[in-house]
């Protein structure tokens, strides 16, 4: 196992001689060991505490603290628990000591004079050992890791889905009723034609007519345009064609545009833009922005006056729309700019929640912002900022 090879194993020799300390130290020492050496049971202790060790290799007769009980203070510490021990005495095969040294917790026992493959041996072994553990549990923490991403796409694949079901829901619904108004336009049409009342299609009816169809066939391109352009900026392919445009002009023209949306909603647009604000952007895509943001707030905005301004400051165009109607509440403001989300009451549900989403993304293009400052009952105001001149590099 590769990994297992890169792993850098930390030993622990304690004996009060220096001697027997460099003599073991050369018995056991390779390129991927580190030794650590102790001349007391205090200062192993320091060692065992600070290091992750495969192996502590104890003299059992030392002044002070002996072997023994520092195996018994190793097995009494969480941190130190699990080091495997093996003691060193030179006081002979006697059973009894031998026990004691398990008692306390050893997992084997080495007698001096030391036989140098008997003790290579043992430490490759317990060597093996803690690279074995090292390789397991990296091994689980990468299954873990990869169940925990595995979870995360599924959840998100879960979303995907669910709002790739939702979209559809909401394109049919939404299509469905400007079409159901073309079916019946042109059911009527054919019963006046079958009784040949050609009355009902004079010059005034007709006019009618092609409004009311004109609007319905208008409502279902804009679904369309909005789904084109959440598809082209998903794919970076969303195209901005800046020119010289003056905001002020601009602005009174897309609100004479609403005059008639405005008076069915039954509210009144006012546009202060005291002075021209000339820059470079791309007006088609402005003007999408901004009849975004006023047909949200003739249609939220409870019939009252929506204001709408205009001003320059450093090196900015800054276009303000206000309304006063139900407001957002702090926990839907930053989710009225995700796709597919509505900032719809009880009263109002309209549209794909694609709108402030295409909005904020043509905003960003433009190099500038599109925020919301609103409150419950509060009304709300969006604030649309842009560079005077807009950087865009097109691919």
């Amino acid at each position: 196992m590769t990994a297992t090879h890169q792993h850098t194993t930390k030993l622990l020799i304690v004996d009060d001689l220096p001697e027997n300390l460099l003599a073991l130290s050369k018995i056991i020492e390779q390129d991927d060991r580190i030794i650590y050496q102790a001349s007391s049971g205090e200062e192993a202790l320091s060692l065992l505490l600070e290091h992750d060790f495969a192996l502590a290799i104890l003299d059992v007769m030392m002044p002070g603290m002996d072997g023994f009980e520092l195996a018994e203070l190793m097995r009494g510490t969480e941190r130190t628990r699990n080091v495997p021990i093996v003691f060193v005495s030179a006081a002979g095969k006697e059973l009894n000591y031998a026990f004691k040294g398990y008692e306390s917790g050893a997992v084997d026992f080495l007698y001096k004079p030391l036989d140098i493959a008997a003790v290579k041996s043992k430490v490759n072994v317990f060597v093996a050992l803690c690279l074995q553990r090292h390789e397991v549990k990296r091994q689980v923490e990468a299954l873990e890791q990869s169940r925990r991403e595995l979870r995360a796409t599924q959840a998100e694949l879960e979303r995907s889905l669910k709002m790739r079901d939702d979209f559809m829901s909401m394109v049919a619904h939404e299509l469905r009723t400007p079409l159901n108004t073309l079916f019946l336009e042109t059911q009527l049409r054919g019963m006046q034609l079958d009784k040949r009342n050609m009355e009902a299609f004079s010059a005034d009816n007709l006019q009618r007519m092609v409004a009311r169809d004109g609007r319905q066939i208008q409502s279902m391109i804009r679904l369309i345009n909005d789904m084109v352009d959440v598809s082209r900026i998903r794919s970076g392919k969303l195209s901005i064609r800046p020119a010289q445009t003056e905001l002020s002009a601009l602005l009174e023209r897309i609100v004479s545009d609403l005059a008639q949306r405005t008076e069915a909603a039954g509210g009144t647009i006012a546009v202060e833009a005291p002075q021209p604000v000339e820059g470079v952007w791309d007006e088609f895509r402005v003007e999408q922005i901004i009849i975004n943001l006023l047909t949200n707030a003739l249609r939220y905005g409870g019939s009252k006056p929506v204001r709408i301004t205009l001003a320059q400051n450093d090196g900015r165009a800054e276009i303000v729309v206000r309304d006063q109607g139900v407001g957002i509440a702090p926990d839907d403001q930053a989710r009225i700019f995700d796709p597919f989300e509505r900032a719809g009451t009880k009263d109002v549900r309209e549209g794909l929640g694609l709108g402030l989403y295409i909005a904020r993304q043509l905003a960003e293009s433009h190099g500038g912002t599109l925020e919301v400052d609103s409150a419950p009952d509060q009304g709300a105001a969006f604030s649309l900022t842009l560079p005077l001149q807009v950087r865009y590099d097109p691919e």
